[in-house]
């Protein structure tokens, strides 16, 4: 599942998936892929579905560095032409491809991918209370900060007026010896 979760982006403040790796991981080919949806466009509002603009594309290019892809198909969708901008479905766009692409494969599949959306989901309600909690912290701490630079000035201070008592009583005498 972490394959699948690491092929999930966020685009317009939506986790998505885009057309390709979601082709790749149904074993279809991207064309093919993307000529299925467009049989069904009426099944992919733009919530579900969307194509990046080039400068979308552009920021997602810059992480597609995975390993697991082969250098081909790297190669092939980082030269994409404008009027090519890859489709990137949203988790209600990846649960409607069950319903367009049939075979058994793209169900178990799609199984996987909303297990994907669903645990990545919840890793970002974690991390939500998580800094929740370090933001309580960081106050705290920004507090007794402040106490103990007071706390410092104050022992300087009367460090410095016992130091000045000592001086006081330690001193030369001057004048008359009677």
């Amino acid at each position: 599942m972490t394959i699948i979760q690491q092929k999930i982006f966020e685009i317009r403040g939506q986790k998505v998936m885009l057309d390709f790796d979601l082709a790749a991981l149904y074993d279809v080919e991207t064309k093919v892929f993307n000529q299925a949806i467009k049989r069904n466009l009426e099944s992919f509002p733009d919530d579900f579905m969307f194509r990046l603009s080039r400068i979308e594309w552009k920021e997602i290019e810059n992480q597609l560095v995975d390993p697991m892809r082969s250098q081909f198909v790297t190669s092939s969708q980082k030269h994409r032409r404008e009027a090519y901008l890859p489709y990137v479905f949203t988790e209600h766009g990846v649960t409607m491809l069950a319903s367009v692409l049939k075979s058994s494969r793209a169900r178990r599949m799609n199984i996987t991918i909303v297990r994907a959306f669903v645990a990545l989901k919840r890793l970002v309600n974690e991390n939500v209370d998580l800094m929740e909690k370090l933001k309580v912290l960081k106050e705290r701490i920004s507090e007794h900060d402040v106490q103990l630079s007071q706390i410092y000035d104050a022992i300087e201070n009367l460090l410095e007026q016992k130091v000045d008592e000592k001086r006081w009583v330690d001193r030369e005498r001057i004048g008359f010896i009677k």
